[in-house]
């Protein structure tokens, strides 16, 4: 696909215009209307492909969860049935559209790999992810930073408590989850590890006060994120910092997402995915 029309789609879904502006822009660069509605079901999520580990999965257990220290907040509790009494723990962090089937099945996969994992609803306090994406977008948008760290802090409290936990916590957030990730390491100490997918940067000038070793993914071709790279890389290397850092050759932003066709990158997610459990497991075992 036309790396225009991805960057398009990205600057849309990430508030840059109105969806009236938006498809006006992708008819022009497609041609026609008619080839713009064509094109629309490959940039849009598809969910009936959210089905990497289903629920009735029979390594792993779930149930909607609240969480203590924040009024009405829920999350998505999966743990494996099998790996101890004890587990190490992750909190996923949902994209700007909520926890939706994708995160789900991505906090699921999570938990086939020995974690106790929690989908935490960030839109949970609000009334929950709703189904419309342009809502949950709208959602997002209405969140105060405060609050999402406040969220943050709260599950890592929660899954630190937990009589399976083996008492060390991280998380694994996308896109705006992975700036959640960014700005919860600065402001939690008892977070052990975090990997952000594409996620913004939080200020260099905070990144001492980062206490939990980092993974840091990023696509190539994601040029509004990546530009934040040099500037967060050089303050974690000042401040003496565990990080690591990849980006990925021919990789758009949401490359992870694999019910979103057009910027779906396999190979990436496959060795992002690799070296995210492993890291995981060597901070957090």
């Amino acid at each position: 696909m036309d790396q225009r029309i991805i960057d398009l789609y990205d600057d849309f879904t990430h508030g840059g215009m109105s969806r009236r502006s938006f498809l006006d822009k992708l008819a022009a660069l497609a041609g026609s209307t008619a080839a713009a509605s064509a094109l629309l079901p490959i940039l849009q999520n598809n969910y009936a492909m959210a089905q990497t580990v289903p629920e009735s999965d029979p390594r792993i257990a779930t149930e909607t969860v609240d969480i203590p220290g924040a009024q009405s907040l829920k999350g998505y509790l999966v743990k494996p049935k099998e790996g101890g009494d004890k587990l190490p723990a992750v909190i996923v962090i949902h994209e700007n559209r909520g926890l939706n089937p994708h995160i789900k099945d991505v906090t699921r996969r999570m938990a086939t790999e020995g974690f106790l994992a929690l989908g935490l609803d960030y839109l949970s306090p609000m009334g929950g992810t709703p189904t419309d994406e342009d809502k949950g977008r709208e959602m997002i948008g209405q969140l105060k930073q405060p609050d999402v760290i406040a969220y943050g802090k709260a599950a890592v409290a929660y899954l630190k408590g937990r009589p399976d936990s083996n008492g060390k916590v991280g998380a694994v957030g996308f896109c705006w989850g992975g700036g959640a990730v960014n700005n919860l390491a600065v402001n939690e100490p008892n977070l052990n590890a975090g990997v952000a997918y594409y996620g913004g940067q939080p200020k260099a000038e905070d990144a001492p006060k980062i206490q939990a070793a980092l993974m840091l993914h990023y696509g190539a071709l994601d040029e509004r994120i990546n530009a934040g790279i040099p500037a967060y890389e050089a303050a974690l290397k000042q401040a003496g910092k565990t990080y690591e850092i990849y980006v990925y050759e021919g990789a758009n932003h949401a490359f992870n997402n694999d019910t979103n066709a057009a910027r779906y990158n396999k190979a990436a997610a496959d060795l992002a995915w690799s070296r995210t459990v492993g890291f995981l497991k060597t901070h957090l075992g």
